[in-house]
């Protein structure tokens, strides 16, 4: 990796990183790393993983993916989300998933919420990912938002013991609150 005060990273530093068990992320150059997610954090991505491949692949419309894979969205900026849809075959690489993917999942804890829900948030936004979702164990809540004017906007949040308030971020994909976590259902349209 380059030495110096305050170097911009880019993804052949980052390959360079070596394998310690924690996520490696990149944004805007600048290296962030997190622990190993706990077990809750597995379970609802667990969940979620097997409602959107039946979702998003049973109607061909992308590829789910699971963390930990590279998410490769430019030079300095490579993510390891907790799940990924990809929409188009070509941007699956070996390297991981070339460019800005369809929907990118962050499950959140109480020592990640505040970079999940913000820089990473924003920086989503800034590299034109359409949909961003926020999934929170602690609280089985999710958040649904929809890339508008370069910013997200909530299209859909709920709550395993509340009611789900919005539009639904695609056609026909609802939360389901009434399970213990909260999850993801298709919805007929209206006619």
């Amino acid at each position: 990796m380059r030495s110096g005060l305050n170097p911009e990273l880019d993804y052949s530093d980052y390959a360079a990183i070596p394998d310690d068990g924690k996520r490696h992320e990149l944004l805007e150059g600048a290296l962030h790393v997190t622990p190993a997610p706990s077990t809750s954090h597995q379970h609802a991505a667990k969940r979620l993983f097997r409602q959107m491949e039946a979702y998003f692949e049973g109607r061909s419309r992308g590829e789910v993916f699971f963390a930990l894979i590279d998410v490769i969205l430019g030079p300095h900026d490579v993510v390891q989300p907790d799940l990924v849809v990809a929409e188009r075959a070509e941007q699956v690489s070996k390297r991981g998933i070339e460019g800005a993917p369809l929907v990118v999942v962050e499950i959140v804890s109480p020592s990640t919420a505040e970079h999940d829900r913000n820089r990473k948030a924003s920086r989503y936004a800034a590299l034109g990912i359409p949909h961003f979702w926020i999934v929170d164990p602690e609280l089985q809540a999710m958040e649904c938002y929809r890339l508008e004017k370069g910013r997200f906007a909530l299209a859909l949040a709920g709550h395993a013991h509340g009611p789900v308030r919005g539009s639904a971020p695609m056609s026909s994909i609802a939360l389901r609150t009434a399970s213990s976590q909260p999850s993801l259902s298709p919805r007929k349209r209206p006619p």
